[in-house]
Formats: structure tokens, C-alpha cells, sequence
């Protein structure tokens, strides 16, 4: 069953839209994916170009997928607090009116590129509620590079072209007119930082290999190599498109249902070089 509408947002002081994928013929409480769209896109996004409702046949899990413009999933500092809305506010929502559970073991964030970006915030931020992050090509991994880089010349890159004119007011709008850096918004502060006292959250990654934001997530797994998070990243020929996308969803929900909602089986991180990928399961016999 999908349902699309809208309702009024106290956090955003406005009506929003929403798309849910409700599994039929399955029995309560279901597990939940908040999935999470691109800078390009909204609600629709992942029904509109992916095979989701598909593949989510098999699953007893709601995919509830929110409409977020191009806010990157963080709180405004000239804007509206989306971060809030979509770790905090939605999920408490969604529990009042659909019979899903409220444990982070059976609740996942995931989403491409921005998305990706918002599932990394929502789950390293909370894993108390996201104890899955599924991100597919995550964009700004490393953000005070990207600052550090506009401050050194903004307008150079204003003058690019109207995407980055329009990045660059995103941009303003998050981290206000000096442009900021805020380690909170900064995946790799944030991974680097982690309270000890937390339970990490386990993490999926994929990449295509011609995607423009490969080399960011290989950086980024190099660390994590290095880490005790449960993460595991995964590359293949595609690049930042929904062809690529469509079947990292595919694979993303594998790992999620397979494994990770599976007790007796435990992801643990992978040893990748710039021409090998390796991935590596423990099961718990």
C-alpha cells in the first residue's frame, strides 16, 4: 500500500509532504527505513525511478520517505530545522499513527547522495533511534574541507554556473553568512568524535566507480577501516544516476533485512584498496 499527503509540521511551522510504502499481508509492529532523497529530488523520488515497492514485497518494514527541498537533513541557521523534523519529529509521528517499533534495532536511515548524507547524520547523531544507515553515494562527507575551500574563494565558484550559485545559497542558509564550519554537521568530525558511551550504529556504503563522489568515500572508508564502527562499503561500475541508485537500494535492503535485522548474523567493516573491495560477514555460529 503506498499513501501520499501532507500534514502541518509544528518544526517547520508549515504543511509537508509525505510518501509511505506499507507492507500488505504482514503482521505488526514493522520495522521502519526513513528513506531520504537527493538535493534534486522529494517525496516521490524513490517510487517515481526506483523498483522500491518491488523489492520491499518481501519485507515487513514501512518505508516512509519525507520531502525535505535541498536542506541537506540539518537544522538552518537562516531556515528551517530539518534535522529535527526528520530525527525527531517524524519518527514520533509515524509511531502514533502506524504500529511500528520504536527500537533502533529495528529502524533504519538511508538515502543517495544528500539523502546518504542525511542517513550518515541521523544515525551517527542518534543511534539510540538509527541503528541502520544505508548510504547510497553520500554527498559532503568531509565538510569542513568544503568550507575551507569556499572561503579561500567564494566567488570563483559562485561564477561556476547556476548549480553552484544555487549550492552556494544552501550553503548561507545552513551556516549563515560567514559560512561557518559547525563540527555537528561534519560526518567526519562527527565518526572521529563518537561518544564511547554509544552503541555505534552499523553502516552500509556504496559508491559507483565512475561517480564524481568516489574518491570522498574512499577517503572516508580508509578511515573507518581503522575504526571499531560495523561498516562496510561496497563499489561497482555506475555512476551518480538512478540506474546506479535503483540497484544500490536493491543491495541496501539485502544487507539491511538480511543481516542486519538477522540476530545471529554481524556486518563488520571491509578491507578495500583504490583497486580491490573487500567484504567481510562474521557470523555468529
Amino acid at each position: 500500500m503506498i499513501l501520499r499527503g501532507d500534514f502541518k509540521s509544528e518544526i517547520l511551522r508549515s504543511t509537508t509532504n509525505i510518501q509511505i510504502l506499507i507492507p500488505e499481508g504482514k503482521n505488526p509492529p514493522y520495522r521502519v527505513v526513513y528513506l531520504l532523497h537527493g538535493q534534486h529530488g522529494n517525496q516521490g523520488t524513490w517510487l517515481d525511478f526506483t523498483a522500491l515497492p518491488y523489492f520491499a514485497m518481501d519485507y515487513n518494514a514501512v518505508f516512509i520517505m519525507p520531502e525535505a527541498g535541498r536542506s541537506f537533513y540539518v537544522n538552518h541557521k537562516y531556515g528551517r530545522r530539518y534535522f529535527d523534523y526528520v530525527s525527531e519529529e517524524l519518527p514520533d509521528i509515524c509511531r502514533r499513527v502506524f504500529n511500528i517499533s520504536a527500537e533502533a534495532k529495528d529502524t533504519a536511515a538511508m538515502g543517495c547522495s544528500m539523502g546518504g548524507y542525511g542517513a550518515l547524520l541521523m544515525s551517527l547523531t542518534k543511534p539510540e533511534r538509527f541503528g541502520f544507515c544505508g548510504s547510497i553515494a553520500p554527498a559532503a562527507i568531509f565538510a569542513k574541507s568544503i568550507l575551507d575551500t569556499l572561503h579561500d574563494d567564494t566567488e570563483s565558484y559562485r561564477n561556476t554556473g547556476p548549480e553552484e550559485q544555487e549550492i552556494l545559497t544552501d550553503l548561507y542558509s545552513i551556516y549563515g553568512d560567514g559560512l561557518g564550519y559547525n563540527p555537528g554537521y561534519d560526518i567526519d568530525f562527527l565518526v572521529k568524535n563518537f561518544p564511547p558511551d554509544k552503541i555505534k550504529p552499523v553502516i552500509y556504503n556504496t559508491c559507483g566507480t565512475e561517480d564524481f563522489l568516489r574518491e570522498d568515500n574512499l577517503k572516508f572508508t580508509e578511515y573507518m577501516e581503522t575504526s571499531d564502527f560495523h561498516y562496510t562499503y561496497e563499489e561497482w561500475k555506475g555512476t551518480h544516476d538512478w540506474y546506479f541508485f535503483n540497484d544500490a537500494l536493491k543491495k541496501t535492503n539485502t544487507i539491511l533485512f538480511k543481516l542486519f535485522f538477522n540476530s545471529n548474523i554481524k556486518l563488520t567493516f571491509i578491507s578495500t584498496s583504490h583497486n580491490k573491495i573487500i567484504i567481510r560477514i562474521e557470523i555468529k555460529i
